[in-house]
């Protein structure tokens, strides 16, 4: 007679730690199903570099047209269609590569940048309308970029962007000012930044020394793949210059009207919009209060008028 094997055990949360702790590129999974495949987690065991056996899996996913996109969202929306999500997902993988790619100066381990991204990602998916006729990849955009961020400011060392909050100021400053130039057209240096900046010089080279740490050459070749390069794997095929006009006149429209909201403001409540809801750097209630001789918690009453009026305000547009 032969005996009966013994039942398999399932997976447990434990694993996807110890794959964590290992630094495997153990991409975020719904609660429901993993909605990234098991071999786009698993790395091949003949490539040493993890994020560019990551780049070569994700890569054989192909793009979505926009009418499979459009179906598949109408799909998720109205029946929780798991294929669907699957689909949706694995199709937009190397959106949030090429997202986190652009904050690897700012993280050291770009593969968890990528892991939050993908967090995004699928959060994105379960938001998404698809009658409102946005693209569900400018969508998920905002989505991807908003959990990476967060990761990186709930991570970061002290000693990577500095103590002070002159240096703080400076390390996110520095980041948006080096893509505005280059998206110009200019070379970002340390003297031209440093202008735009109104900072020395040689506070944009330290924080520059600080920010330094590239894991990967988007122009180093695959090994074993007849020299193509890391960055077509990544490229978005379906970007077209359309579609970057009009997510250029949105990001217009939007600051334009949040101009107009601003100027409707008192000046004490301009002041707690631009130093406190608007700042990258808030000022504390404490500090607001003692400016205008008031309590934190009258400070903390006029923040939640504005973000009323500012809600009204934006409400207001989607009826015009």
């Amino acid at each position: 007679m032969s005996q009966k094997k013994p039942p398999k055990k399932k997976p447990s949360k434990k694993t996807d730690e110890t794959l964590s702790k290992k630094n495997l590129p153990v991409v975020a999974v719904s609660s429901q199903r993993n909605l990234v495949p098991q071999h786009a987690i698993i790395l091949p065991s003949y490539l040493e570099d993890p994020l560019k056996a990551y780049l070569i899996e994700v890569s054989r996913f192909p793009f979505l047209t926009d009418e499979e996109e459009q179906r598949l969202a109408l799909q998720y929306r109205e029946n929780k269609d798991p294929e669907a999500a699957h689909r949706l997902v694995t199709a937009h993988l190397r959106l949030v590569v090429k997202i986190a790619l652009e904050y690897r100066q700012a993280y050291h381990n770009t593969l968890d940048l990528i892991q939050e991204g993908n967090v995004g990602l699928m959060k994105a998916v379960t938001k998404f309308d698809p009658d409102k006729g946005a693209r569900f990849s400018h969508y998920a955009s905002w989505w991807i970029r908003a959990y990476i961020i967060k990761y990186i400011l709930d991570n970061f060392r002290l000693i990577k962007i500095g103590t002070t909050q002159a240096q703080r100021k400076l390390f996110f400053n520095l980041m948006k000012e080096k893509r505005k130039i280059e998206d110009m057209g200019y070379y970002a240096g340390a003297k031209l930044i440093a202008e735009r900046l109104d900072v020395k010089e040689d506070e944009v080279e330290e924080m520059e020394k600080r920010m330094r740490h590239s894991e990967i050459s988007l122009d180093a070749p695959i090994p074993g793949d007849s020299g193509t390069l890391l960055n077509e794997f990544i490229a978005d095929e379906r970007q077209n210059e359309e579609d970057m006009v009009a997510q250029k006149e949105l990001h217009d429209k939007l600051l334009d009207n949040l101009d107009n909201f601003i100027k409707k403001l008192s000046q004490k409540e301009k002041y707690i919009f631009q130093n406190r809801i608007y700042s990258e750097l808030p000022q504390t209630l404490e500090t607001i209060g003692e400016k205008y001789g008031v309590t934190r918690e009258r400070i903390r009453q006029i923040e939640e008028k504005i973000i009323a009026k500012l809600k009204e305000h934006f409400k207001d547009l989607e009826n015009t």
